[in-house]
């Protein structure tokens, strides 16, 4: 109770606000990319849709090459940012070794603000927290997209003997698989985009409040206000599940997505 009373009288008001405000951006921004429909769907899910879509053109399809070859894309792309996540982590733990000279530094900026050690090794756990919290999800994400190479295997074709609900059945497990993968995928480099606002905490907590709504509104135009968002919608996307065709998912599924 000790350490954490030292912690939050190590900062004041207007940076515990400008915390909550990164958390609360952080949380609102995941739950209307997932969970809004109708006119304001998000480009992530009219991609679910395709990739529910893509899971339904497997069955048709003897060689299988170009899906493996898709899906292994996917999981190398995965592999990237883990890899990087630890490389940005062992990055933000060397700061707390040269905290004295940043400090320094940051005091001299327009609009910094004076901090103590203790200040300073807070928002360094912070930042590392944040991608520690990136690499589980990208970890995780590698994971999915190797069972989603699996269950690609297992899914039978056309002509094989397998009755129509079976069939039906193995391309909603591996439609599912898929957007999960990729669902975590987003979460680990939403991480990042949220990291690069944090950064900005370090120099004033007034920054901190520029810096999370620059990134939110950023990333807000590139799922609801993006040239390539409406290019889909015009090609004929439905305004609720994605593709002309009905939806592999069941609305509980498409509610976690």
């Amino acid at each position: 109770m000790t350490d954490l009373s030292a912690g939050s009288a190590a900062f004041s008001h207007l940076d515990l606000a400008a915390l909550l405000y990164f958390v609360l951006a952080w949380i609102a921004y995941g739950l209307s990319v997932g969970r809004l429909r109708g006119r304001m769907v998000s480009l992530s899910q009219i991609m679910n849709g395709h990739r529910a879509n893509w899971a339904r053109q497997v069955i048709g399809r003897d060689n299988r090459v170009v899906d493996t070859q898709i899906n292994a894309s996917l999981q190398n792309g995965t592999a990237f940012f883990a890899s990087t996540s630890l490389i940005a982590l062992g990055s933000v733990l060397t700061l707390s070794r040269s905290g004295d000279d940043v400090l320094n530094m940051f005091a001299t900026l327009p609009f910094g603000t004076v901090a103590n050690r203790l200040t300073w090794e807070l928002k360094v756990a912070g930042l590392a927290l944040i991608f520690v919290y990136a690499f589980f999800k990208f970890a995780w994400a590698y994971r999915l997209f190797n069972y989603t190479a699996i269950l690609l295997g297992a899914v039978p074709h056309k002509g094989s003997g397998t009755s129509d609900v079976e069939m039906l059945r193995a391309v909603r497990r591996l439609a599912a698989m898929n957007v999960s993968a990729g669902r975590h995928f987003a979460r680990g480099q939403r991480a990042f985009f949220f990291a690069l606002a944090y950064l900005g905490w370090f120099i004033s907590p007034y920054v901190l409040f520029v810096s999370t709504t620059a990134v939110v509104i950023i990333m807000w135009r590139r799922q609801f206000a993006s040239e390539i968002r409406k290019a889909l919608l015009e090609a004929g996307e439905g305004p609720h599940e994605g593709p002309l065709e009905a939806p592999l998912l069941s609305p509980a599924e498409e509610a976690r997505t």
